[in-house]
């Protein structure tokens, strides 16, 4: 392959060679020259010269020119603010002209001390002002959801908010309104700001006029630090920073990973963190003994009554694993069942497969995709919420997606040879495939299915199978890896172990308790366990562990405590049980990394898995098969697909912001079939089958097939199999 042609620019005297085409403003930065910038975000696409900030003297141009807008061509010599009087005039002129109405309250400013217009006036601004009226006051705060607080007399209308709203999340919720000296920002027809990744424009605004009403006059930059550690609340794993201070969690804010999350965040990685301090949580061990009653019990009791209840039940323990433990907790729960007590039966919340790692891809090649095709009847932005910006990013790059519908079906159907999607797939070089359906044997299926597309000689062309755990696939191998043997299902069962809330919110867990002698639970929250365990141990959450994480992508990534939990971790209690059990399990999570390490990664070293995890390919993955023919559905009615909303579970529950996020009671149709019921979006309709009937609010989605209608699983009551709508 030859080497791209390259362009010879000057700025400031500096010369340097950058690909044509490339933005100004890198072209700079490639010569080591910076120009400041408050409109322009390379993320957010083209540049809207909206703020003139990187004004800049360009030779054989007679005006000055908004830098952002440029590009490199050969033989272009610019001269920045730093050797041109023109230049420098033209930016204290920008910034003397924003700063006219903006208000001088930076000590009270939650974006004082990290705020981009402060530091630029500083560097670039004029020294004193010439205005001497009162400048413009408006309402303040005005609350445009229950997260987020916009204070209008702030705002340099960069635009940075609503191009986000309307170019990547694409909910278009965002909008300017009026126009010249009245434009403001707004949300269409007022209404509030709900979308699933509403809190990136807080971030995104360059001064403080976008706030989080949580971390409103909590802290100042000179007092906090900021964790980089990995979101755990769904299985995409973004990179994140967690703002510390006085010990406790203030806010969360995105830690750009380009290859996995881009810089965005979902509201509930942002957002629920306050469940670290619900009302509900769990600081010391609690032992049933009565009836729906509980003592509190110290951790030395606790543990002798952990040993008491493990030894009755030695080889007839059955362990329901959350997919939220850390690579290094379900690996040291493993040595301390399988090992120690001869008990090897686990309950995963989903089958994973190694099968997939032969098609291993960074999640922005989704974006640089030709060909995406989602398989199954789930929402992608329920179960991965940046895979589906990911998504978006490539239908905008010319990309071609379809929603294939049923996930077995469409396996089945695409690995035919006459199938027209199926031909397409084969033809394309950069296709992507995305599993978002039934659970079972997922990952396995996709993977045979990638595999008869040819996509193993295609470096272009990946799969990603989305899982409904934040980690359950480290957890799985880590189980796996603990310990060779294999063991019956025992039956009866004498004790359940159920790691994690996750699991304890699972109602077939709770079936499962239901046959189980005892129940021993691990969980943050008392209101998760009441009623049903035997014994109660504290548990943890991702921001207070330190360990490991696998993502979708089967990336490796890093977990670091950032405040100390209000109970001991489960390394801990789990190294000191083992102990009693003849089996050596370290209380530290490097230390057993190192241990697991050497059995599943290769002697990975833990401090190596850094602060940007790299994408480790694999190139002896095991081979899948595709699934047998699924029988058609039998019966009249639309087929129901229950799903998990992403604004779910316990931290969405214990987060007061995120409660108007929650789903509403509707049914998604497809346009054909609300058609053939003459139902119309907004109409409320009654969903029934076998005796059991709903009222819901209809929707209609473009994204899902014909014969199926969709329900989130809190709203879905008794209902399930195929159902009637009227």
């Amino acid at each position: 392959m030859s080497a791209p042609e390259l362009v010879t620019v000057t700025v400031d005297g500096r010369e340097v060679q950058v690909p044509p085409g490339l933005g100004l403003v890198e072209t700079a930065l490639a010569a080591g020259i910076e120009i400041p910038v408050f409109c322009y975000e390379p993320r957010l696409g083209a540049a809207v010269g909206a703020c003139r900030m990187c004004l800049c003297e360009i030779e054989g141009m007679p005006k000055l020119q908004a830098a952002c807008t440029l590009t490199a061509t050969e033989g272009m010599v610019v001269h920045t603010a730093q050797t041109s009087d023109k230049a420098a005039e033209g930016q204290e002129a920008t910034l003397e002209f924003i700063l006219v109405n903006h208000p001088l309250d930076c000590p009270v400013c939650d974006k004082g001390g990290e705020c981009p217009l402060q530091d630029l006036t500083f560097r670039w601004g004029p020294g004193n002002t010439r205005m001497t009226f009162a400048k413009r006051t408006m309402e303040k705060p005005i609350p445009i959801s229950p997260a987020i607080a916009l204070d209008r007399e702030r705002c340099i209308l960069c635009y940075r908010c609503t191009r986000f709203s309307e170019g990547v999340a694409e909910d278009g919720q965002l909008i300017a309104r009026n126009r010249g000296a009245q434009s403001v920002i707004a949300t269409f027809e007022d209404e509030p700001y709900r979308a699933r990744f509403s809190g990136n424009v807080i971030e995104l605004c360059p001064v403080g006029a976008l706030t989080s009403t949580q971390y409103r006059f909590e802290a100042r930059p000179w007092e906090i630090q900021n964790v980089p550690t990995v979101c755990g609340l769904c299985p995409v794993g973004c990179n994140v920073h967690a703002t510390i201070r006085e010990g406790k969690v203030k806010r969360i804010l995105s830690r750009n990973h380009p290859e996995v999350d881009e810089g965005w965040l979902c509201d509930k990685g942002r957002f629920a963190f306050t469940h670290l301090y619900a009302r509900d949580r769990i600081a010391d061990p609690l032992k049933r003994v009565r009836r729906r009653g509980f003592d509190v019990l110290s951790w030395d009791a606790a543990i002798d009554e952990a040993e008491r209840m493990l030894r009755a039940a030695e080889g007839r323990i059955v362990t329901a694993l959350s997919g939220s433990e850390t690579v290094e907790h379900a690996y040291a729960l493993g040595r301390l069942l399988r090992v120690g007590l001869r008990s090897h039966t686990a309950v995963l919340a989903e089958e994973t497969s190694q099968a997939l790692d032969a098609f291993r891809l960074p999640l922005s090649a989704i974006r640089d995709a030709e060909f995406v095709v989602v398989l199954g009847d789930e929402p992608v932005a329920e179960r991965a919420p940046i895979v589906d910006l990911w998504v978006r990013a490539a239908r905008r790059g010319g990309a071609q997606v379809e929603y294939a519908g049923d996930a077995l079906e469409s396996c089945r159907r695409l690995a035919g040879k006459g199938d027209a999607l199926g031909v397409r797939l084969r033809e394309s070089e950069r296709a992507i495939l995305i599993w978002a359906g039934e659970e079972g044997a997922g990952g396995a299926h996709l993977a045979a299915l990638a595999s008869e597309l040819g996509f193993a000689g295609k470096p272009g062309s990946g799969a990603f199978h989305l899982p409904c755990t934040p980690n359950g696939r480290g957890a799985a191998d880590a189980w796996a890896a603990a310990s060779d043997e294999e063991g019956p299902n025992p039956e009866p069962i004498g004790l359940l172990v159920v790691s994690g809330d996750e699991a304890a919110a699972d109602p077939g867990v709770r079936a499962l308790a239901e046959r189980a002698e005892q129940v021993l639970v691990t969980s943050m929250f008392q209101g998760l366990a009441a009623g049903w365990a035997d014994l109660v141990l504290p548990g943890t959450s991702y921001l207070e562990r330190d360990g490991t994480y696998v993502n979708l992508e089967g990336r490796l990534q890093r977990l670091r405590r950032t405040v100390i939990p209000p109970a001991p971790d489960e390394l801990a209690w789990i190294s000191k049980l083992a102990e009693r059990f003849g089996v050596e399990v370290p209380p530290y999570a490097s230390a057993v990394f190192a241990e697991l390490s050497e059995r599943i990664y290769d002697g990975l070293a833990f401090g190596e898995v850094g602060e940007q995890a790299a994408l480790r390919t694999r190139s002896d993955a095991p081979q899948a098969e595709l699934p047998p023919s699924p029988q058609a559905a039998k019966g009249k009615g639309l087929e129901l697909v229950r799903y998990r909303p992403l604004f779910s579970g316990p931290a969405v529950e214990r987060t007061p912001e995120l409660q108007f996020q929650r789903p509403e009671p509707e049914i998604e149709l497809a346009p054909a079939d609300a058609a053939a019921r003459k139902i119309a979006a907004g109409d409320t309709v009654t969903v029934s089958h076998n005796g059991t009937s709903l009222e819901l609010r209809a929707r209609i989605s473009h994204q899902l097939r014909e014969g199926v209608a969709r329900v989130a699983t809190e709203h879905a009551g008794e209902l399930g199999g195929r159902v009637e709508v009227t």
